[in-house]
């Protein structure tokens, strides 16, 4: 018996090309030259076989990117992704397992015909784009759009102002709030529904270029829909009805907790009894090189969603399906009826992700629920919004003086006066009060919902619950305390059981969110960076129930982890960005974990042990006391950044109230369109003010070096205003202006870059919602940074999160909700897809993506 073979040249430095069979010295020689590329790259003399290479070659995953890259670029090298390395740890059992992976040909040993050997990857056919022009003349019509819809509000917000004013006494007053607010909400939620309807009619799949006629008309609806105050019930029968009017096919008893709207709604299509989590992107398009696609998402009955998942466009889902959570199906994947999925893409899995009982919640519990919130809102927190405004305007004796007509008008130098009183006021009141509300309001709630007891949804106890979590959710204090060892008393206030804490400095990152914070346990030891999301509320169709989630100590969580009700993690774990928690399965303790589906890898290597010796003793104390000095000065900064801020934005209206009666009703639109003007100025030279105006430079150092506390400072500022650029051209500008390096006619549905300097974006890049440019990672005690480079007319799908040290070549696209590890190079025109991202083509469909029929391939890949 002949057996056949996988040939694979191997050229050394100065050798003749050597043809290997998969049978004979092929593993020898790839070996060989592996063991030569790695040693190049670590400065050993020597790669042993069967050297580990995290425990005993002191590698890093930084390193082994590099590695893979470098083999990559040989096109006659095996290509192994990081997968494969952490699978297979060493020199021979990696060249083992690349080459039994290798395809073998048809043909007998011998050279092989060129008509067999695989056609090289060529560049996608070119699409049409919008040009410069096209570009511009689309900038200018979203600014006389914002500027016009800033000028209808002022006057209507004036006009309604002065009616609710002539009332006489607090009944009338009361009545007259209640018609103007009511009125005005009702026009809000309704003209983005006339609007679609009008402007685009039914949404079809098709594709279109971005900055053109059509976009235009499909940025219009979106950003009405994302500024209506709908928005506010997501989690409420009364936003399913809402969708329904824009056109989304749902059917009963469907519950959607994800805030995230879809714009195409009349491609979304969900079954009765479906649930759909929140953080969840199902939005019906996506931008793809330089044009956007819309598509089907199609969910079937008694369907379930998880947290932080992403469906894409031309997605299914069948009857009493699942997708677990920190998923994503890809373009083309369709989940079979009855069957449960995970993973990024989505694969076959056995694990429930329907973990709580059904409850009684039939439509009369639905209609009662919704129509007392419509009561609620109409009659309550409408008219208490615009009698407190008018309130607040006569209450305040530096507005109520403006506005009275018998006043003589105060002298200009008041205004800075007044201004700085009523800006004290305002900030301090609600720093206090917050404060106070977050600590106690929740408390006495937390007495109404009993942990581990199943309570049907749409009733008091769901209501009780959805307002402690808003109340402490409240991202302004925990932006304001992350990063520094304040968060801990902070957490510890809301409920988090924190146990012993061995203090960092660093032990959570800015952004922390629960379901509940009384059921959050965190164990000694363990440092969080951003991004966390303890899910510790299970949900169905019909109920709720809460539990405890419980992380163990000496933890490290990554950037973006969601952390479900029964996370089988136990103590001294690594868990990495974007990892998907098992739920499944034995405890995994000392190991870490990586991807979605996650598997493990080592827990930590020796270049991240380097700065150990500042972690303990009379070393830590001294550090620590030191960063806790400099935290504090950041946390009184931006303090007194947001004051400031909120003081210019006082004297502006103060202001505006003077020449209130010489220019009539447009000075309120004319402050509208300041506001925005004024706050994206002042935050862009407060970011350059801490830089000094100069960029950052790659670093590898401890958290207790100064330098890692600069960006801690920089990472509070508020960054919020970005998305009001959102899908315009002025988002590239504001980049520049914070100091990205970024090219011509960039595409930015809602990305985010955490360090702007050390970004670099080509022309016509492609950046869809959701996705982030990290140049930064922070484990354990060690803080690293690089730069990352995306090539012209690159793509980043929706959720997609690229690391430090990245290179993406020209036209290169990330799929949605992949994570692009650090040291990565991405190839030109390449596909990259996955979590954590490998070289993934799209194959099927006639524009590249693959059918429905070949989802079960696509998703184990």
């Amino acid at each position: 018996m002949v057996e056949q073979s996988s040939k694979v040249p191997i050229t050394g430095p100065d050798e003749p090309a050597v043809t290997l069979s998969a049978t004979g010295p092929v593993r020898t020689d790839t070996e060989r030259v592996l063991a030569r590329t790695l040693a190049e790259l670590t400065g050993a003399d020597h790669v042993p076989a069967d050297g580990n290479f995290f425990t005993d070659l002191g590698a890093n995953s930084l390193v082994m990117a590099q590695f893979c890259a470098r083999l990559r670029k040989d096109p006659e090298l095996p290509s192994p992704s990081m997968r494969d390395i952490y699978r297979n740890p060493t020199i021979r059992s990696l060249t083992a397992a690349l080459v039994a992976a290798a395809p073998a040909p048809a043909a007998t040993p011998g050279a092989v015909p060129a008509e067999s050997a695989p056609a090289p990857r060529t560049p996608p056919d070119p699409v049409a784009r919008t040009g410069r022009w096209g570009h511009l003349l689309c900038g200018a019509v979203q600014l006389l759009v914002f500027l016009g819809y800033s000028l209808v509000s002022g006057f209507v917000t004036a006009g309604g102002y002065e009616w609710v004013s002539e009332g006489s006494g607090p009944l009338e007053v009361y009545l007259r709030s209640l018609v103007f607010g009511s009125i005005g909400f009702l026009a809000l939620c309704l003209f983005p529904v006339a609007a679609k309807w009008v402007l685009v009619g039914r949404w079809k799949a098709r594709e279109f270029p971005v900055w053109g006629f059509a976009y235009l008309r499909f940025w219009l609806v979106k950003i009405l829909l994302h500024a209506n105050p709908m928005v506010l019930l997501v989690g409420t029968p009364l936003y399913v009805l809402y969708l329904r009017a824009l056109g989304a096919r749902i059917g009963k008893g469907v519950t959607i907790l994800s805030r995230s709207v879809p714009v195409c709604t009349d491609l979304l299509t969900v079954g009765a009894g479906t649930v759909i989590r929140k953080d969840s992107f199902f939005l019906g398009y996506r931008a793809h090189a330089g044009r956007i696609q819309t598509g089907p998402v199609t969910l079937g009955r008694d369907a379930f969603v998880g947290e932080r998942t992403v469906l894409d466009i031309d997605t299914s889902m069948g009857d009493g399906a699942q997708l677990g959570h920190s998923s994503a199906l890809h373009r083309g994947q369709a989940v079979p009826a009855g069957e449960r999925w995970h993973g990024s893409p989505a694969e076959p899995a056995r694990t429930d992700y329907l973990r709580v009982a059904p409850a009684r919640c039939g439509t009369a519990r639905r209609t009662w629920f919704g129509l007392v919130t419509l009561v609620q809102l109409l009659f309550v927190y409408v008219p208490l919004a615009v009698g407190g405004v008018y309130i607040v305007f006569t209450g305040i004796p530096a507005i109520g003086k403006r506005l009275d007509p018998q006043t003589a008008v105060p002298a200009r130098r008041e205004l800075v006066t007044d201004a700085l009183a009523v800006s004290l006021v305002l900030f301090c009141g609600f720093l206090l009060l917050g404060l106070v509300a977050m600590y106690a309001v929740p408390r006495l709630l937390d007495r109404l919902v009993k942990p581990d007891r199943v309570y049907p949804l749409y009733g008091f106890h769901y209501t009780v619950h959805r307002l402690a979590a808003r109340i402490t959710n409240v991202k302004f204090f925990a932006w304001l305390f992350g990063d520094s060892s304040y968060i801990v008393p902070y957490l510890r206030g809301l409920g988090y059981d924190l146990g012993r804490v061995e203090q960092t400095g660093s032990n959570f990152g800015t952004e922390v969110q629960h379901e509940t914070p009384f059921l959050v346990s965190v164990g000694t030891g363990t440092m969080i960076a951003d991004g966390l999301s303890v899910v510790n509320a299970d949900y169905s169709s019909t109920s709720f129930r809460l539990s405890r989630v419980t992380i163990g100590p000496r933890n490290f969580l990554g950037n973006n982890i969601a952390y479900p009700v029964g996370g089988r993690t136990g103590e001294n774990c690594l868990l990495a960005t974007k990892v998907m928690v098992p739920l499944d399965g034995e405890v995994r303790e000392n190991v870490g974990l990586l991807g979605s589906p996650c598997f493990e890898i080592p827990r930590s290597v020796d270049r991240d042990a380097r700065f150990d010796h500042l972690r303990t003793g009379e070393e830590l104390h001294r550090h620590l006391s030191a960063k806790n000095r400099y935290n504090l000065r950041s946390i009184a900064l931006m303090l007194f950044v947001r004051w400031a801020h909120i003081f210019a934005l006082t004297l502006f209206a103060l202001t505006s109230v003077d020449l209130y009666g010489v220019l009539g009703h447009v000075v309120i639109g004319a402050y509208l369109a300041l506001l925005l003007v004024f706050s994206t100025a002042y935050y862009v030279l407060v970011e350059r003010c801490l830089m000094s105006f100069r960029r950052m430079s790659p670093q590898l150092c401890s958290i207790y070096d100064r330098t890692f506390w600069l960006h801690e400072r920089l990472w509070k500022v508020p960054s919020n205003y970005l998305n009001v650029f959102n899908g315009t051209p002025y988002k590239s500008l504001v980049w520049r202006l914070l100091g990205v390096r970024i090219g011509k006619r960039v595409f930015d549905d809602g990305c985010y870059i955490t360090e702007r300097t050390l970004t670099a974006i080509g022309d016509e890049c492609t950046l869809n919602a959701g996705s982030k440019l990290q140049c930064h990672s922070q484990e354990d005690g060690t803080f690293k940074s690089d730069h990352t480079t995306l090539g012209a007319r690159c793509t980043l799908g929706v959720g997609a999160h690229v690391h430090y040290g990245v290179t993406v070549g020209d036209d290169a696209v990330l799929a949605a909700d992949s994570f692009l590890m650090k040291g990565e190079e991405v190839p030109p025109n390449a596909h990259w897809g996955g979590n954590p991202a490998v070289d993934m083509p799209e194959t099927g469909g006639p524009d590249g993506a693959p059918r429905a029929t070949d989802a079960p391939a696509a998703a184990t890949k």
